[in-house]
């Protein structure tokens, strides 16, 4: 009876065990293959980062450039119902407390998945937007005015860089380098990166639709946040060969390999 109760407890842990092997052969690439596209995914947030600090100074001086009102006025131009209330959408999760709670259900959900390194570097990526408050005090831009554009609601801190924008560029980008480096290739694999690719690109949509961010401010939190995307990437690379090396999933016991 007692062997037959052990059996019993010990079953759901062997499923558990035979599922996550399933899908460490069936959907995560070999850790090689996994080093080589993180590589190139550096290289690229790398370059787009390289204009920031020219950006950033020229904004502590100038509290808008003429290309800025084009493209905000340009935008706000188009009046339809369904896009306004997609900009607003988007717009809300980048707020308190929503986007501190999504924040946290990922990392959380990530951990009991079983990709528990990843979960902490998403907790890195997303982080970031303090670096970006900082910039923000230092930089201290006023946002756009409700005497140039339309201004769906004044905020009273600086400008520059857009934090919504900021922030999900670090998550959502974070969240797209994991699924380009870890899943074999799939439909889902592909569906999920445009996701997070439209994800990233309406945030600064929504940003300027709503005139709460001029052009160059979410242009300089996408500079920056591919600048703290690249670090992240870093770390959590540095991290794989040393932390949670045999986790459930995607685990790197192959520390040695070139």
């Amino acid at each position: 009876m007692a062997q037959t109760a052990r059996a019993g407890l010990e079953d759901p842990r062997q499923k558990i065990e035979v599922a996550r092997q399933k899908v460490n052969a069936e959907a995560i690439e070999p850790p090689r293959t996994r080093r080589y596209r993180a590589a190139a995914f550096q290289t690229y947030v790398l370059v787009a980062a390289a204009s920031f600090v020219t950006l950033a100074v020229i904004a502590h001086t100038v509290a808008y450039f003429p290309l800025d009102l084009r493209i905000t006025r340009f935008v706000q131009h188009y009046h339809g119902a369904w896009f306004a209330h997609l900009m607003y959408g988007v717009s809300w999760i980048g707020f308190m407390p929503q986007v501190y709670l999504l924040v946290l259900s990922l990392v959380g959900l990530m951990f009991l998945a079983g990709i528990r390194w990843e979960a902490i570097a998403a907790l890195i990526a997303a982080s970031g937007v303090w670096v970006g408050t900082l910039v923000k005090l230092i930089v201290y831009r006023p946002r756009p005015s409700a005497d140039l554009i339309n201004v769906f609601q004044q905020l009273p801190s600086s400008g520059f860089p857009s934090g919504h924008v900021l922030e999900f560029t670090n998550l959502a980008g974070f969240l797209a380098f994991l699924a380009f480096t870890l899943l074999k290739r799939s439909m889902f694999r592909t569906a999920l990166l445009v996701a997070l690719g439209l994800l990233i690109g309406l945030m600064g949509l929504s940003r300027i639709y709503q005139g709460q961010h001029w052009f160059s401010d979410v242009m300089g939190a996408y500079l920056l946040g591919s600048l703290w995307l690249a670090l992240t990437i870093k770390i959590y690379r540095w991290g794989k060969p040393r932390f949670f090396v045999h986790q459930p999933v995607a685990p790197n016991p192959e520390q040695k390999e070139a």
